[in-house]
């Protein structure tokens, strides 16, 4: 129970990860992804300050921190700038069906049944229904999708391979989120132009690093620790019908049928592996 309210804190912070993200689609990604990441390890700096042994972590376990935190975020805000946003972000919530389907794979003593199969075609199913709802007026299907998807692999693996690499204290992802930020601000150093930001940017960036990309992370660390992955990840798809939902307000986007039945048949395929055991 305990795992199952720190996935959902995690999960009510994510919802508004897209919403922001495309408010912010003026700033470059690298530069997004590097100021929201630093900003949200800031929790965590008072901590260590106190016991520095709390980010002596392995660096095969740090690695693993900037895989996750680090490509997951660069590769959503490209998704969200080259797809339709909407479609982009329900395909970028497979992750919770991948970390049920991959459970098995990466974690020793955990099977895959057959309603996981059953979830997995019906999400994949949902997410092509997206995909092909959310071509661009030109008849074009836009390449954003793939980071999209990229992503969502990227999230899954790392939230089930943190189980895998030696115990760590949630307070290092904080560490995780410092390192991927700076290396993300060194790559807009290197890649990117240089953009003035306006005092609004800043707010956005803000609550951008110390909500979906800050408090966020510790607590889906907790709920991971303490809890079943596959349970966890199946919880989450919560996520998509809240983050839609406040994503089509955003953008001003009508809810279309497509998206009402890709949405459903995504978080159907939630349902029906949550009943697996």
């Amino acid at each position: 129970m305990q795992a199952n309210l720190y996935a959902l804190g995690a999960i009510a912070l994510w919802a508004s990860l897209a919403a922001l993200g495309v408010s912010l689609t003026h700033v470059p990604p690298f530069l997004l992804t590097g100021i929201a990441l630093v900003i949200g390890s800031i929790p965590a700096w008072p901590l260590v300050w106190r016991n520095p042994s709390l980010w002596r972590i392995p660096p095969r376990t740090l690695a693993l921190g900037v895989y996750g935190l680090f490509a997951f975020h660069f590769l959503l805000f490209i998704a969200l700038r080259h797809a339709p946003p909407v479609e982009a972000n329900l395909v970028n919530y497979l992750w919770p069906l991948f970390i049920v389907v991959l459970a098995p794979v990466v974690l020793p003593g955990v099977a895959l049944r057959l309603p996981h199969v059953l979830a997995a075609v019906l999400g994949f199913g949902g997410a092509a229904l997206a995909i092909a709802g959310g071509r661009e007026l030109s008849g074009t299907l836009a390449w954003g999708y793939l980071p999209a998807l990229m992503s969502a692999f990227i999230w899954a693996t790392y939230s089930l391979l943190t189980k895998r690499v030696p115990a760590f204290p949630t307070t290092a992802i904080g560490l995780f989120g410092l390192v991927s930020g700076v290396l993300s601000l060194l790559c807009h150093a290197l890649l990117e132009s240089t953009v003035s930001l306006q005092a609004r940017d800043w707010a956005l960036l803000t609550l951008l690093g110390l909500g979906p990309l800050g408090a966020s992370f510790y607590l889906w660390d907790k709920a991971l620790k303490l809890g079943d992955a596959r349970h966890i990840g199946i919880l989450s798809y919560l996520t998509p019908l809240a983050s839609t939902a406040l994503l089509i307000v955003v953008s001003g986007r009508p809810f279309s049928a497509s998206i009402a039945l890709a949405t459903a048949m995504i978080i159907g395929a939630a349902v029906i592996g949550m009943r697996a055991r």
